[in-house]
């Protein structure tokens, strides 16, 4: 029997289609055998259609149905009818109608699934991963791909509506290493040289700049040969943006209106514009993060002033070295046991904290080893600061400023943990975190690196502290925040030259490794560069987030694992020793 073009889709048949012949092609879902009669669930990515195989209606057809089995792939052919009363599924979009199977071509048997391609599988995630083609048949995973296609599709339209232009850059590039290593790339035409694949089209986009293209964007792909983790993979996507004649205000503008038009279009949801905004000091003081997630409160407070005079020699010490003292209240946590403090010190210590101070608030005073080194006045001074009650419970943690604060913030957030403050249901907590510092000290190298990359421009009326006291320096630089994950970062470039070997003076680049990593973007600088600035999206991580997905590779088809390994096709693998030859590279 000649297979035939199907004339609906599975989620497609309604009502309206009762009484029409109908074409439909897919893969068993489920069979059922019903005293004779049997019934499938006919699947493909739009949705499920039940057919009936009757005996009496069609003894051939019936007959062949019975070799029918999960995952089987065929075409039926056959008559739409509404369901007999009480046999209707709500649940299906297609519920009220079933389809009286007339043919049946089997296109496809199929060996049993090595794990159920339902939504509530436990399977290991290695096992899915390698049989990816049949994970992706889940409806969970057709839809998160579904999404992401959306977002795709929502990004362009928008951009091409605001006059970007979408430019390709390439994926063989030079090797300028920015932090994180670069994937290399043997050429086997010149011998002993080497391609990199892009950690971003950074260079690219600047050029790009200089070349008149004053408003740039692309989807593109970039890699980094780095440890990875839930959100992170060796190959990314990025929804990457560049703007010419423009500020920091122009690049919020366009961000926050796409944001917009994503919680619209995505979620059904209307974002309030203006995101608020806090410096990165701000981020780190009242947090402990520089991606804060604000959909809870529990903010830190610092204790210096309270403490200034205190003769408790570990409050001093912090203070008088130009260190913090941080708090963190837990409401109705008075209670905890000497066992769970144990814990949560553990905690704290594990990443790298010297201790952490706990006091219980009682009705009459404070309870703690500590308290005895702080003077009645200093007591009610952090009661009032903190606004504590009797049954709450109050962590310090002093230090190094944010050294403490980043401890603090990971204390925050696993007392949210504890005390269930996240809902799931809670609003999206979008925020824009400003004013980094533009370079952060190495202490195993000595020397100072770019937070960012070193063509981010620092604030102008910082600049003379570049090479005297580059700690100081601001950066004119921002990130997006949702939910406590960076989802898009950026700044304003350098466009001078003279302003760009100071950057790279300060970051201790010579003139020489200046220009053999970045002379085809300084020379490009002197011939007229606009002032300039961007930001990329981490795509796959706002998918994720969209998605409601615990990790990115829940939104990208084909992922490697934590260890940048493809399970299904064995990547990376070996090559011949003819392959090696051509490229000359030998293997040790």
């Amino acid at each position: 029997m000649q297979f035939k073009t199907r004339t609906h889709t599975c989620g497609e048949l309604r009502e309206q289609n009762i009484g029409e012949e109908v074409v439909l092609n897919g893969w068993v879902d489920t069979r059922r055998d019903l005293g004779g009669v049997i019934f499938i669930d006919l699947r493909d990515r739009y949705g499920i259609t039940q057919v009936v195989f009757e005996p009496h209606y069609n003894s051939e057809t019936h007959d062949l149905a019975k070799d029918l089995r999960g995952e089987y792939v065929i075409s039926i052919v056959g008559k739409v009818r509404r369901r007999p009363e009480g046999t209707e599924n709500p649940q299906l979009a297609t519920g009220l109608i079933d389809v009286m199977a007339d043919k049946l071509i089997i296109l496809n048997q199929a060996k049993t699934p090595p794990f159920p391609l339902t939504d509530n599988t436990d399977t290991n995630e290695d096992l899915r991963l390698k049989y990816r083609y049949l994970d992706l048949r889940r409806p969970s995973m057709q839809k998160n791909l579904l999404l992401r296609h959306k977002m795709y599709q929502i990004a362009r339209k928008y951009f091409d509506e605001n006059n970007f232009i979408e430019i390709e850059t390439p994926v063989l590039m030079k090797s300028t290493p920015e932090g994180a290593r670069d994937y290399l790339v043997p050429s086997r035409v010149h011998k002993g040289k080497f391609y990199a694949l892009p950690q971003s089209p950074q260079q690219y986009k600047q050029i790009l700049m200089v070349s008149g293209m004053d408003r740039y964007f692309q989807i593109v792909k970039c890699f980094r040969d780095e440890d990875l983790r839930a959100d992170r993979q060796p190959e990314f996507t990025q929804i990457d943006v560049e703007m010419s004649f423009i500020d920091q205000e122009d690049i919020f503008r366009i961000v926050e209106d796409l944001m917009k038009r994503f919680f619209n279009e995505v979620k059904g949801y209307d974002l309030e514009l203006p995101i608020p905004r806090l410096t990165f000091d701000e981020a780190m003081e009242k947090y402990g993060s520089d991606k804060p997630d604000l959909r809870f409160g529990l903010e830190m407070v610092t204790l210096n002033e309270e403490l200034k005079n205190s003769t408790f020699r570990v409050y001093q010490d912090a203070i008088s070295k130009g260190g913090i003292v941080t708090s963190l209240l837990a409401k109705g946590c008075g209670d905890y046991t000497r066992n769970q403090l144990d814990v949560l010190t553990d905690f704290v210590k594990k990443l790298g904290a010297s201790g952490l101070i706990w006091i219980r608030v009682k009705e009459d005073g404070l309870e703690s080893p500590t308290v005895k080194f702080l003077s009645e006045e200093e007591q009610k001074a952090i009661i009032n600061r903190l606004g504590a009650e009797a049954g709450d419970l109050i962590f310090i943690i002093s230090g190094a400023r944010l050294k403490a604060l980043t401890v603090m913030g990971y204390l925050r957030l696993e007392m949210a943990r504890r005390l269930s403050l996240i809902k799931p249901d809670s609003n999206p907590a979008l925020l824009w975190v400003t004013d980094f510092p533009l370079f952060e000290w190495d202490e195993d190298t000595k020397r100072y690196y770019a937070m960012h990359h070193p063509f981010t421009s620092p604030r102008l009326e910082d600049v003379d502290y570049m090479l005297t006291d580059p700690g100081k320096v601001k950066a004119r630089a921002y990130d997006l925040v949702l939910n406590g994950s960076e989802v898009a970062g950026g700044s304003i470039r350098i466009h001078d030259a003279n302003l760009q070997s100071l950057m790279f003076k300060a970051l201790g680049i010579s003139d020489e490794e200046a220009e053999m990593k970045f002379g085809f973007l300084m020379n490009a600088f002197k011939y007229g560069a606009p002032p300039h600035g961007g930001i990329a999206f981490g795509f796959d991580r706002l998918a994720m987030i969209f998605a409601g997905a615990p990790s990115i590779r829940e939104v990208i088809a084909f992922p490697k694992t934590a260890s940048a390994v493809s399970l299904m096709d064995e990547a990376p693998s070996n090559v011949s020793e003819d392959q090696l030859k051509e490229l000359h590279i030998k293997i040790r």
